[in-house]
């Protein structure tokens, strides 16, 4: 039998040497850097800041912009406590296929609980392919390759025409 020195994270291919005891999904993909701040450089970047995403002007407008001595942004969104909680469940989910409720509760108190009936609607669409106790939820192995859809169901900003693919 063939080995590969690959290991699937996710929905992502990693090398086995890369592989680190901790990892974080940002919109980049996966790492290992714990940084909570990502400086996106050039047309069109993104950069992620601790509460909030800003995402510099396309390329002529850029240009202008920084040709003129002012900031490139074009938009930008200042994270809620809400958008916090859910976007540190999907890692969760994204990176560890386990969302640790302990570990939210500590983290946003009382707030995490908004997220059970999430959960419960999850483990009732997915059934055997993820497991909800009151420590956690767990996509199994079985339910893996389906992490993303599973973890989207939390994201209050994807509406549901886009949270599956969609044939043209």
């Amino acid at each position: 039998m063939p080995t590969s020195p690959f290991l699937v994270i996710g929905d992502h291919g990693q090398h086995c040497d890369d592989v680190f005891a901790h990892l974080r999904r940002n919109f980049q993909g996966y790492t290992d850097d714990n940084c909570p701040t990502l400086i996106g450089l050039g047309a069109s970047s993104i950069s992620r800041l601790p509460s909030r995403y800003v995402q510099n002007a396309p390329a002529a407008t850029y240009v202008q912009r920084i040709e003129s001595g002012t900031l490139a942004r074009a938009r930008g969104h200042v994270m809620t406590r809400d958008d916090l909680l859910r976007a540190r469940a999907i890692e969760m989910l994204m990176c560890d296929f386990r969302l640790d409720r302990d570990a939210l509760r500590r983290n946003f108190g009382a707030q995490a609980a908004t997220l059970a009936p999430m959960l419960a609607t999850i483990a009732e669409r997915y059934g055997d392919l993820v497991t909800l106790t009151d420590e956690s939820l767990t996509v199994e192995p079985q339910g893996r390759p389906l992490t993303r859809i599973i973890a989207s169901a939390l994201d209050a900003h994807l509406s549901d025409n886009k949270r599956f693919s969609q044939a043209s």
